[in-house]
């Protein structure tokens, strides 16, 4: 009966965690990615600008029209000394500006929807900074910079390999996987997966033999590092997966495959096709003859088949 109970507990203590710490793990991370950038970029941000309305609410408003918060009595200052919340010896004119820059903290914290203008502010600069950068003229001063900076030491050891993997994911040039194929690599009859990222270096296709295409081989668990390979473009064999499975099939090292995974016509082509196993051995073949230049064995009729006994 114990090891009845233990063997159940720990199987559904298994499966509780296998399904619960999946979500427990992505808030977790997405929490802590809010709360670094809330830290690090909102609230600097939100600390600067009270600071820029401390400076200009006195040259916009006259002093009957200035806000409530705004407005510091003598009173005030003299309370403010008796009671110690200023420094001591402090100007008048110091005290002003440190009871309004208090003032102004408590009416922020008081209304929490205050704390979004930093993000808010963030997504501005950062849409000013595209558009800016974006132009012709813009490009070119940021390609300058980057190439001062790019020199600096300890810099240019993790700048290029941080730019390009944001490169990958967020910028305009994105590394283009147009379909997922399946090539003989690193050897014959070892069979991966890879990114079909265009054509090859032209120079490339008179010693192969034929037209070459570039093929991105990604290494598990992250897809982002991998090798760039150039085959002769009948030896990359289209699958019919999506990119997303690929990613997943690899970050998991295989432990998730794809449910529907395929050999069949290139993206392009109307409609999957699912390719038998007798199809795919001749394809294979049919790769293999390729890359060693090897003809196929023909019958009487002229058609492939077995050699003669």
């Amino acid at each position: 009966m114990a090891d009845s109970f233990t063997a159940d507990f720990k199987r559904f203590f298994g499966r509780g965690l296998g399904i619960l710490l999946p979500t427990i793990v992505t808030l977790w991370i997405l929490w802590q990615a809010f709360g670094f950038v809330y830290t690090n970029v909102a609230q600097p941000i939100n600390r600067a600008t009270r600071t820029a309305v401390l400076w200009v609410v006195p040259k916009v408003f006259e002093e009957q029209s200035m806000p409530e918060w705004f407005r510091i009595t003598e009173d005030e200052i003299l309370q403010a000394k008796v009671l110690g919340t200023v420094r001591p010896n402090a100007s008048d004119q110091v005290i002003r500006r440190e009871l309004r820059r208090q003032y102004l903290q408590g009416f922020w914290n008081e209304h929490w929807y205050l704390n979004l203008t930093g993000f808010l502010v963030a997504i501005l600069l950062i849409y000013l900074a595209g558009v800016l950068l974006g132009n012709f003229f813009g490009r070119r001063l940021y390609h300058r910079v980057e190439r001062l900076i790019a020199r600096i030491p300890g810099f240019k050891q993790v700048y290029p390999h941080v730019k390009q993997v944001v490169d990958l994911i967020l910028g305009e040039k994105k590394m283009a996987f147009s379909k997922v194929v399946l090539v003989e690599y690193p050897c014959a009859g070892v069979w991966t997966l890879g990114f079909l990222t265009g054509s090859s270096l032209r120079v490339i296709d008179g010693p192969a033999g034929g037209r070459v295409v570039s093929i991105f081989i990604p290494t598990s668990p992250t897809p982002f590092t991998g090798f760039t390979i150039n085959v002769l473009e009948q030896n990359a064999i289209p699958v019919e997966v999506s990119i997303e499975e690929a990613l997943r099939f690899v970050i998991t090292a295989g432990v998730l495959t794809p449910e529907s995974a395929s050999i069949g016509q290139p993206a392009g082509a109307q409609g999957p096709r699912v390719i038998a196993a007798k199809d795919a051995q001749e394809a294979a073949a049919q790769a293999r003859r390729s890359m060693t230049g090897a003809q196929p064995d023909t019958d009487a009729a002229g058609e492939p088949g077995q050699k003669g006994a």
